[in-house]
């Protein structure tokens, strides 16, 4: 013996203009009201929403800065011995956190700043980067960073430096410039430049084999404490407090193009 289905759709006259409307035994019409009322109230700001996205955009591994091809001189550093399994990979970040902190991060804020100032910058970052792995890796991430910025946002740095390009185009002060024209706050610009960099350096550790997906995550997120203390220390910091805090890993990176075969350029 079948009974009747437990909701039965039947048409029901309202009073005012328009066809009836279909509603279920309980109201199915007053729940679907309250249910767009609420989903009406949780809905971010447009403007807000914009913004977290644009950032996590900036913040993925497919926007187009090429800095997966380096590793920071990590792989020269593998290849001779120097980082050999996850104990001395931390170590080797944290000490590359501190080296960002006190000789990239400078420019970063000071060219979120004072943007029409960026070619300064930018030209003091060159002279102050002279390992020319390094440089050259800076070069190229910036270039490409500030290409992809002013082609897939409707604002961009070559707004501020039309009258005076820059001559080298350095990634540090490239980033925050052109960040602070995207309208980042300031401790997100830094934020964002520290998470893109360890990010890359963690997954240049995983294809080198020197650990595994899942043991690199549990590492970025266990350094994450470690890179919010040196962005608290280094966040004043301007271009006259620059400073090489790891001479050895300069060093490694210098070697980079000694070596016999490589996966990175740097």
């Amino acid at each position: 013996m079948h009974g009747p289905p437990p909701f039965v759709a039947t048409p029901v006259a309202r009073p005012g203009p328009g066809l009836g409307v279909l509603t279920q035994a309980g109201g199915l019409n007053d729940d679907l009201h309250k249910f767009s009322e609420n989903t009406m109230a949780i809905q971010p700001d447009a403007g807000e929403f914009l913004q977290q996205w644009m950032l996590w955009q900036l913040a993925d591994s497919a926007f187009p800065t090429g800095g997966f091809a380096h590793s920071a001189g990590l792989e020269a550093a593998w290849q001779q011995g120097e980082v050999r399994d996850r104990k001395e990979l931390a170590s080797f970040l944290e000490a590359s956190l501190q080296q960002l902190g006190h000789a990239s991060l400078p420019f970063v804020t000071a060219a979120f700043d004072q943007p029409a100032r960026v070619a300064e910058w930018d030209g003091l970052c060159d002279a102050f980067t002279t390992n020319h792995v390094a440089n050259r890796a800076s070069r190229s991430q910036g270039r490409a960073f500030l290409a992809a910025v002013e082609r897939i946002y409707p604002s961009g740095l070559r707004s501020v430096n039309e009258s005076e390009p820059l001559a080298c185009g350095h990634f540090a002060p490239v980033f925050g410039c052109s960040l602070g024209r995207l309208g980042v706050s300031r401790p997100t610009t830094a934020g964002l430049f520290f998470f893109c960099q360890l990010r890359g350096m963690v997954t240049a550790g995983v294809r080198l084999n020197i650990v595994g997906p899942m043991e690199a995550q549990i590492l970025q997120q266990h350094l994450s404490p470690v890179a919010g203390r040196i962005l608290q220390n280094c966040a004043n910091l301007t271009p006259e407090n620059i400073a090489q805090t790891a001479p050895l890993l300069d060093l490694w990176q210098g070697a980079q193009d000694r070596l016999y075969s490589r996966l990175f350029q740097s």
